[in-house]
């Protein structure tokens, strides 16, 4: 890891675990972009890699015919200086004009890595583990001041980089666009990987060739979303798991974000990330300043795989943060779709003893607890116990269960309010809208205006009472709708469009303030499932509700698709009922079980219900997931097969140290009379010989990975698994 700045060439070069990262000043002082990729010593003659010959139909800058921005890569770029692809920025001065003009003005170097005000961000534990480059542009004409922010890792192919803005001038401007990165690559012959999906089918995998225009990925609904992940990957064209160049945008962002890769008439490839800028404006007054989220940045040269990897680690141990995070986490049983919103102390209890003797560990009870609460029409926001329900409160409910032997969670929605509910009845302008239009429903509730310190400082009192008064362990945070009608009271006419981040800045806040109260709670991020699973809410909760549809064949692309950023241990992984809730198909308890394993495990059923037969199963699985909970938990993940190219899906979990792994395999659909097949392994030491199972079949590191395991003693019939343990001798 370094950061060089060489005074000669005008250029930095920031050096990041195997990897280069280098840009120059030009002469007009704008700040070209010259390579990111596979480290390099020194980058001679900078000045080749920025194009220099005139083009026709082409404006120019100083009186240069070769000096156009319109083909220069660049690290920052605005639009209308002769540069006519989407930029970085863009801002609205006083007299309506939105040409600006950024150059270099100074820049220093520092160890170690700074916080991001009032937002979430990758962190060091110590100064040796990253450098910062910061960048300072001035615009001399408005005097305004953009920062521009670069962390390079020791430990890590990573690159993360953030923007601020400041107002040193006299006149009030108005931010339109302010994403946190840009980067021009040369050429067009790239692929792009995105995480696309609904909601019960999030982070589906889609790739597709680059080609002239713009493909754009984003969210509007106030959420990263079920829809869109705010994550995109480019990638030579045919890499693969393994093989070729792959470069990974993560933004650490909860809200309305945007992605977007352009090709230009010229075959150049344009990234950008950040904040969308649909609906969007930020008055900056003098004096004043703006913050961008972080976009993190992952360069790989041995393909997807090593990639996610490295956003695994990442963020597993510099992203997440608190006891939890190097903690092995609770098997747990929620209540949700054994019971749903039909319940009473009894019926707790004893979904909790038959839990307890299955070898389940935390119990969590879900919607349904407080206020009035018996369907999902109302009582949202009165968060104190339906009495109706629990009689002696949660804090004999909790001590009962501790007695038992098993911790309590408990669910919340604490951003949301209900029409019918006493909250909204004392405050109904404390939920976004906009004057005299209709307040749209969905799941018939509406959301609380987090951009109001009033309303973010109630919750946290109101969810606080809950949390001190009785013996929680966990907290499963649910927020299950997107914003419509974004507005605000509390804001002027000028400052409408800031709402919705200011949303998110608020529930930030939030977080920020209930997770220091209470360290010692486990908490679990959820929307509608995987509607916010996103960096930014990694920070605060170290895992997230992957998605409410449990099907185990369904749950194969979905993990398998989140596991492109997220490590899997941030992703809830539940075992539920056959016909599934979500889709009616019925699949065996093994394969549920198999599905399950590689995640944060626990049950969703009623398993009181269940024969003997399938309680003696649940309690086999528990026994054998505790075994391997560890190293799934804290182990390296190789994708080996893809549900997205066929019948068959198989990953794996290797030890850091290499002694062991677990593999998994999955094949959805009989075939006859198939071939006989192996799976190749990864991950493995060449030197080590492993037993499989725990028998006496022992097998070189070598051959399991370039012979691999014979999988064709599978027995037949449709939704069949197998999971091998295997260890070093």
């Amino acid at each position: 890891m370094s950061i060089r700045y060489d005074a000669d060439n005008k250029t930095f070069h920031l050096k990041a675990k195997d990897s280069s990262y280098v840009m120059k000043i030009m002469n007009n002082g704008q700040l070209a972009h010259l390579y990111w990729g596979k480290q390099i010593k020194i980058l001679r003659r900078p000045e080749r890699l920025i194009p220099d010959q005139p083009r026709a139909f082409q404006p120019y800058l100083q009186n240069n015919p070769a000096l156009s921005l319109d083909y220069i890569p660049q690290e920052y770029p605005a639009y209308g200086k002769t540069d006519f692809r989407n930029p970085a920025y863009q801002v609205q001065l006083e007299n309506g004009s939105t040409i600006t003009n950024l150059k270099y003005l100074s820049h220093s170097i520092k160890h170690g890595k700074d916080k991001l005000a009032g937002l979430p961000a990758t962190y060091i534990e110590n100064k040796d583990e990253a450098q910062t480059l910061y960048i300072e542009m001035l615009d001399e004409v408005i005097n305004m001041k953009v920062i521009l922010s670069y962390t390079a890792f020791k430990d890590f192919p990573v690159i993360t980089r953030s923007v601020r803005f400041e107002n040193i001038g006299q006149c009030n401007l108005s931010l339109l666009r302010t994403l946190s990165m840009n980067l021009d690559f040369p050429g067009d012959n790239y692929e792009i990987l995105q995480l696309s999906g609904a909601w019960a089918r999030e982070r589906q995998i889609i790739r597709r060739k680059t080609e002239q225009g713009t493909l754009t990925i984003d969210s509007k609904r106030g959420a990263s979303s079920h829809q869109q992940n705010p994550f995109v990957a480019l990638m030579d064209e045919n890499a693969s798991e393994y093989h070729g160049n792959v470069y990974g945008f993560s933004l650490i962002y909860s809200g309305n974000f945007l992605a977007e890769v352009e090709v230009n008439h010229f075959q150049q490839t344009r990234v950008n990330m950040g904040i969308n800028s649909f609906d969007f404006s930020w008055k900056i007054e003098p004096g004043q300043s703006f913050q961008t989220p972080e976009v993190v940045m992952v360069y790989s040269d041995s393909g997807i795989n090593k990639m996610s990897q490295v956003y695994h680690n990442l963020y597993r141990k510099r992203l997440v943060r608190g006891q939890h995070r190097d903690k092995i986490r609770p098997i747990l049983i929620n209540n949700w779709e054994a019971t749903y919103f039909d319940f009473d102390t009894d019926k707790l209890l004893e979904l909790v003893r038959n839990a307890k003797e299955l070898g389940i560990e935390l119990f969590v009870l879900d919607d349904g607890w407080f206020g009035k609460r018996n369907d999902d029409t109302s009582s949202l926001g009165d968060w104190y116990v339906n009495e109706e329900k629990l009689p002696d409160g949660l804090k004999k409910l909790a001590k009962e269960i501790n007695n038992i032997g098993l911790k309590f969670g408990l669910w919340f929605e604490p951003e949301m309010v209900s029409p019918v509910s006493e909250l909204y009845e004392k405050h109904p302008d404390w939920c976004l809208h906009v004057s005299d239009r209709e307040r749209s429903l969905s799941r018939n509730q509406l959301i609380l205006d987090f951009s109001r310190k009033e309303v973010c400082d109630y919750i946290i009192e109101q969810l606080s009472n809950v949390l001190s008064n009785a013996s929680i362990s966990y907290v499963k945070w649910d927020m299950n709708r997107h914003m419509t009608e974004i507005g605000s009271t509390e804001l002027p006419a000028d400052r409408q469009r800031e709402t919705a981040h200011r949303y998110i800045l608020g529930l930030y806040y939030v977080l920020e303030e209930i997770i220091s109260r209470f360290p010692d709670i486990l908490f679990e991020s959820c929307s509608g499932g995987g509607g916010r699973f996103d960096p930014g809410m990694l920070y605060y909760m170290p895992q997230t509700w992957t998605s409410d549809n449990t099907d185990a064949v369904e749950r194969l692309k979905i993990q398998y698709g989140t596991s492109i950023v997220y490590p899997i241990n941030s992703m809830g992984a539940h075992v539920s009922a056959a016909p599934n809730h979500q889709v009616g198909r019925i699949t065996s308890l093994k394969m549920r079980g198999d599905v399950a394993s590689f995640g944060n495990f626990g049950y969703e059923m009623d398993i009181i219900a269940l024969p003997q037969s399938e309680k003696d199963m649940i309690r086999k699985q528990i026994n054998e997931y505790k075994q391997i909970r560890e190293l799934i938990q804290k182990g390296l993940f190789y994708r080996l097969i893809s549900p997205f190219e066929g019948n068959e899906t198989a990953w794996m979990v290797v030890a850091e140290d290499r002694r062991e792994a677990v593999i998994a395999y999955y094949r959805v659909l009989a075939e006859a009379n198939s071939g006989f097949k192996y799976l190749k392994l990864n991950g493995l030491d060449v030197e080590k010989e492993y037993r499989v199972n725990g028998g006496k079949k022992v097998y070189g590191g070598d051959e399991l990975m370039f012979i691999g395991l014979n999988i064709d003693e599978i027995s037949n019939g449709d939704f069949k698994s197998k999971l091998w343990k295997i260890e070093s001798v």
